[in-house]
């Protein structure tokens, strides 16, 4: 899938849309995406990201790490081309008039890919100091592919030796949504390679920062548990993050809901909350 928890399995091009993508995109912003939270205030944490910080987030989504940066005093540009249903979204947090004229000017969303956010100001503007690419890779075979071309369009846009970061799946026996995950391997079309479960391994990250010239310089680890008010919630910020589309596609949404409801069961505590502990990893590479 393209760089978007969180690559989105569409149905083949010739079929109809089975998903309605507005309903979807709010179900990640306002259930799924800050499961992430914690992943992204230790980064930030670690990298000290402030005033002096100009980011360059890739695959941003609904915008909701470069908020927090944002609210930290730095000035964020978003870069994503798979879903203009959540850039949308983005735009509703980032770019409202309570921000007031100067928080604005600051921040830039752009729909497309890094070659195109020097064409969307018109102008020159400073080099970024940090590049995040914050969806996971690791947990679906192919889920890499697209990343190490859009880290490679975006050095060029940050100075040399600015930390890029990158995100992944920890290990299955840490992920307790792993099992979960399996479900959507088990419905979906099995001649799909692309877009179904695997383990994540121990050098997933490395591997792509190496493919893409990147120069890595430490990495962490960080407690993300994904935590739900009801099951009825999991199900939908789970579909949301699109590693269920693909099983929509080759079955239908009512199997689908069937099954992952069913999947999430043990994990159903007695006041009826869902409750997943997972691990993330994080990598941070150098711009050469």
């Amino acid at each position: 899938m393209t760089p978007t928890l969180v690559r989105r399995h569409l149905p083949h091009e010739d079929e109809a849309p089975r998903v309605d993508l507005c309903a979807r995109a709010r179900d990640w912003s306002e259930i799924q995406e800050r499961m992430l939270v914690p992943l992204y205030e230790t980064v930030y944490e670690r990298l000290e990201v402030g005033p002096g910080t100009r980011l360059l987030g890739l695959g941003c989504g609904s915008g909701l790490a470069l908020l927090m940066a944002a609210s930290r005093g730095a000035t964020v540009t978003g870069v994503d081309h798979s879903s203009p249903e959540r850039l949308a979204l983005a735009r509703e947090r980032l770019l409202p008039d309570t921000w007031g004229a100067r928080a604005r000017a600051g921040t830039r969303l752009v729909d497309g890919s890094p070659e195109d956010v020097g064409n969307a100001s018109g102008a020159e503007t400073p080099a970024y100091t940090l590049v995040t690419a914050f969806e996971p890779i690791g947990c679906l075979a192919g889920d890499s592919e697209g990343l190490g071309g859009l880290l490679q369009a975006a050095m060029p846009l940050a100075e040399r030796g600015a930390p890029v970061v990158l995100a992944g799946w920890g290990p299955p026996e840490r992920c307790t949504t792993s099992s979960v995950l399996r479900v959507a391997t088990r419905l979906a079309d099995p001649l799909r390679s692309a877009g179904s479960w695997r383990p994540a391994l121990r050098d997933d990250l490395e591997e792509v920062a190496q493919r893409a010239g990147l120069r890595p310089d430490g990495s962490g680890r960080v407690a993300c548990p994904f935590g739900y008010a009801d099951g009825d919630s999991a199900v939908r910020g789970l579909l949301s993050t699109g590693l269920f589309d693909a099983a929509v596609a080759a079955t239908d949404q009512a199997q689908v809901d069937k099954e992952l409801s069913e999947a999430l069961h043990p994990y159903v505590r007695r006041d009826g909350t869902v409750w997943m502990p997972n691990v993330f990893r994080y990598l941070i590479a150098r711009v050469p």
